[in-house]
């Protein structure tokens, strides 16, 4: 029996190889979820998704998010997703790359979503991420921060947090930090 899939493989190989070339590189359970899901993304007109690498790399790509309400109207946000092979049974890993002054993002892009950590499930997916990072720029949490500065600011003094938000997107220092215009 064990030879039947050994010359069964021989087979395939063969037959692939006269068709053009070099085989075709077989996906992973976690490539097949991926593609399912892009094709299936259904994203707010203030998101949009690019694959940096190209098509042919899924795995890594980026999400752009412009709130279009919020203390960050306005605002370009550019965050990095890699995907294990292993997804949708481990959650993808997210980065925003643009420096940020807000209390559920630190500034060297880690992000606080629950949905990123103990809460994530095989049956949510990369359309439910981008709708969890676009709530966190409408509806900020100081409850739960990883810039725990800018979370006391929220919850003592929501007017000076919109100063420093829109200081620190317009280009400009917010205490000793400097954060790059991205408005």
């Amino acid at each position: 029996m064990i030879r039947l899939f050994k010359v069964k493989e021989k087979q395939r190989e063969l037959a692939e190889n006269a068709n053009g070339g070099a085989p075709t590189k077989k996906q992973s359970p976690g490539e097949l979820r991926l593609h399912k899901d892009i094709s299936e993304l259904n994203l707010p007109k203030s998101c949009a998704i690019t694959f940096p690498n190209g098509k042919d790399n899924l795995m890594n790509f980026e999400v752009s998010i412009r709130p279009d309400e919020g203390y960050y109207f306005g605002g370009t946000f550019l965050f990095s997703f890699q995907v294990s092979p292993i997804y949708p049974h481990e959650a993808p890993k997210v980065k925003c790359k643009t420096k940020v002054y807000h209390p559920n993002i630190d500034l060297e892009g880690n992000v606080c979503l629950n949905i990123l950590r103990e809460d994530w499930k095989p049956v949510l997916n990369i359309n439910t991420v981008i709708y969890g990072l676009y709530h966190l720029f409408t509806e900020p949490n100081y409850e739960d921060p990883l810039n725990h500065e800018a979370a006391a600011v929220l919850r003592d003094n929501p007017k000076i947090f919109e100063s420093n938000v829109r200081r620190a997107m317009s280009g400009g220092y917010v205490g000793q930090n400097f954060f790059p215009r991205c408005i």
